[in-house]
């Protein structure tokens, strides 16, 4: 339990120290999807 609770700890920081990254990557992916909904219509 100790690990899991250690794990979730270190997952959590690396989310707060990359979270502009992830959002990054999360808008590219969504306006490539807005992009080929676009495109497909």
């Amino acid at each position: 339990m100790q690990t899991l609770q250690n794990s979730y700890r270190g997952l959590s920081l690396l989310m707060d120290l990359n979270w502009d990254r992830v959002l990054y990557v999360a808008t590219i992916c969504f306006a490539l999807a807005a992009g080929a909904f676009v495109g497909s219509l």
